[in-house]
C-alpha cells in the first residue's frame, strides 16, 4: 500500500491547467479572467494573465476600453482593447527574460484568437491545451497548418474558487 493509494494524483495536463486557473485569478479584465502557463519538459517557463500593459492603468481601475470590432465569423462584437491576452503575456514574459519557448506547451483557461494563434506559432509552441470554446475557425486552421497539437481540456474536472469567473 502506498501513501497516495486513496488519493488521485493529477496528470500533467490537469496539474498545469490548475495552475493556469490560479494564474487567471490575477487578471484585471472586468469581462473575463484568463490564465496561461507555458511549459516544456514538464517545467514551467512562464505564466501570463489578461490585463493592461505593464505600468498602465487596469480595467479594474478605470474601466474597459471598448471598441466594436469585426470577429472572424464576420459579426461585429465589442472588444476591450486595453487588455493584453494571457497567452501573449506568457510569451512576452519569457522573451523579456530570455527564455526560449521553442517546442513548449501552452495551457490556457480559454482558447486562442487568430492573432494569438499566429503569435504562438511564431513562438514555436507545439501543443495547446485549452479549456475554452475557442479556437475559432481561422485560428484552428492556422494552428493545424503549423502542426500545433490542440487538446480540449474538460474544465469540469477543476475545482477552484476562481473557476466561476472564467470563460470556458
Amino acid at each position: 500500500m502506498t501513501i497516495l493509494e486513496d488519493s488521485k494524483r493529477p496528470d500533467f495536463d490537469e496539474y498545469f491547467m490548475r495552475i493556469a486557473v490560479e494564474v487567471a485569478s490575477r487578471a484585471t479584465c472586468l469581462r473575463r479572467h484568463v490564465g496561461a502557463v507555458l511549459v516544456r519538459e514538464n517545467r514551467i517557463l512562464s505564466t501570463g494573465y489578461n490585463g493592461s500593459p505593464v505600468g498602465m492603468q487596469h480595467c479594474t481601475e478605470v474601466g474597459c476600453l471598448i471598441v466594436n470590432r469585426q470577429d472572424e465569423d464576420g459579426s461585429t462584437k465589442e472588444h476591450c482593447i486595453r487588455t493584453v491576452h494571457a497567452e501573449e503575456n506568457s510569451i512576452l514574459y519569457a522573451a523579456k527574460h530570455g527564455v526560449s519557448t521553442e517546442g513548449a506547451t501552452l495551457y490556457i483557461t480559454a482558447g486562442v484568437c487568430v492573432a494569438c494563434a499566429k503569435n504562438l506559432i511564431n513562438a514555436g509552441i507545439k501543443r495547446i491545451v485549452y479549456a475554452g470554446d475557442y479556437p475559432g475557425e481561422h485560428a484552428r486552421k492556422f494552428l493545424n497548418g503549423a502542426n500545433v497539437q490542440l487538446i480540449h481540456f474538460d474544465p469540469s474536472v477543476l475545482q477552484n474558487k476562481f473557476v466561476d469567473k472564467l470563460c470556458f
